[in-house]
């Protein structure tokens, strides 16, 4: 049997799994949580402010953003994924938020799904991030495939999201992780674009950053414990007896995403960072900012909104950021940079 023939629709079945699972099981971490919780702002009673004059606008590689929310990479590769890319796409535009895509392999070997993940024209404005697995650099991927996913979403920076317990899982995962870190600073030196290093549930540690800052990445989305638990994901469509008990084995295995965001940001204070996993709500936002974090990003959230209608990502987005706007409002604060210089979170 030619692999070339048969591992688009494999690819392509595995994103519809994703979507299904995440949607209909429990795939969300149990023990290992965000960290957030662990922190709570300093109520202030009488802030000097007006609510109208608070200011949720950021900037991430030099870009201007309404508000500090990123649309976590999700999806793409088949009709559902297009239809709630579209959607995700659209509210990105219409509340200037920065959005990513699943990863595009797909759409590198099949080109036919490459609308799928062509948000572009829904979003003309927004920040875009296109997304590839960076261990696909040791399966002969290189600047040309990464040059092509880009094209493909027309996007502002690429996402490399890194991935070991989740291939160590799924079925047929890709396991030779050997001589990345050469590969990613060979490509940061030769893409035209800033390079995103991103993990996808388990966080990344202080030391595995300051190694992907030396490779040359402009950004870290460090994605820690909290949220979906794609170990779980995995073995809901695991293949035997094996796979199934690594998924349930190693289902809250990882870093927590506060405590990515605060060892990272004491060694590195002007790394763009992203905090995702486990965030549910505007606070959690708040608390990620306060602690370091220059975007927050959602998925599950996202997700269950697009899968549902126009009207519940619309309605999602205008959630998130009144409740981000109360937190600044209720700690005194008129901005992002103020918050982040308060001490109005503690912990």
């Amino acid at each position: 049997m030619n692999p070339s023939t048969t591992e688009p629709p494999s690819t392509q079945s595995r994103k519809a799994d994703h979507i299904r699972i995440c949607l209909e099981e429990d795939v969300q971490c149990r023990q290992a949580t965000s960290g957030l919780e662990n922190y709570r702002f300093t109520h202030c009673c009488l802030p000097e402010l007006d609510y109208q004059d608070i200011d949720l606008k950021a900037k991430f590689l030099h870009k201007q953003l309404g508000a500090p929310i990123l649309i976590s990479s999700m999806t793409g590769g088949t009709s559902q994924a297009g239809m709630i890319n579209q959607r995700l796409a659209q509210v990105a535009q219409q509340y200037n938020l920065a959005m990513g895509v699943g990863s595009q392999r797909v759409a590198v070997e099949k080109p036919e799904v490459a609308d799928t993940f062509a948000m572009r024209k829904y979003a003309p404005d927004a920040l875009l991030f296109a997304n590839l697995g960076a261990v696909q650099l040791n399966y002969e991927y290189g600047l040309e495939q990464c040059l092509k996913a880009i094209d493909i979403l027309q996007a502002n920076a690429l996402i490399l999201h890194i991935n070991p317990l989740q291939e160590c899982i799924q079925p047929r995962g890709d396991k030779n992780f050997r001589g990345l870190f050469d590969k990613i600073n060979n490509l940061c030196s030769k893409l035209p674009l800033p390079v995103i290093a991103k993990e996808v549930g388990n966080g990344i540690s202080v030391h595995m950053a300051q190694k992907l800052i030396e490779a040359g990445v402009a950004a870290i989305d460090v994605a820690g414990t909290g949220g979906t638990s794609w170990a779980k994901v995995e073995s809901e469509r695991a293949e035997n007896s094996l796979q199934q008990r690594l998924g349930r084995t190693f289902s809250d295995w990882g870093l927590s995403t506060a405590e990515c965001i605060t060892s990272i940001r004491a060694i590195a204070p002007d790394i763009p960072l992203i905090a995702s996993g486990g965030l549910r709500h505007g606070l959690d936002a708040g608390k990620a900012i306060a602690l370091g974090a220059n975007l927050a990003g959602f998925a599950m959230p996202f997700l269950k909104a697009a899968a549902d209608s126009e009207e519940a990502v619309d309605e999602l987005a205008q959630i998130l950021i009144a409740e981000l706007k109360t937190v600044l409002f209720c700690t005194g604060n008129q901005n992002l940079k103020q918050l982040q210089n308060s001490d109005s979170l503690i912990g």
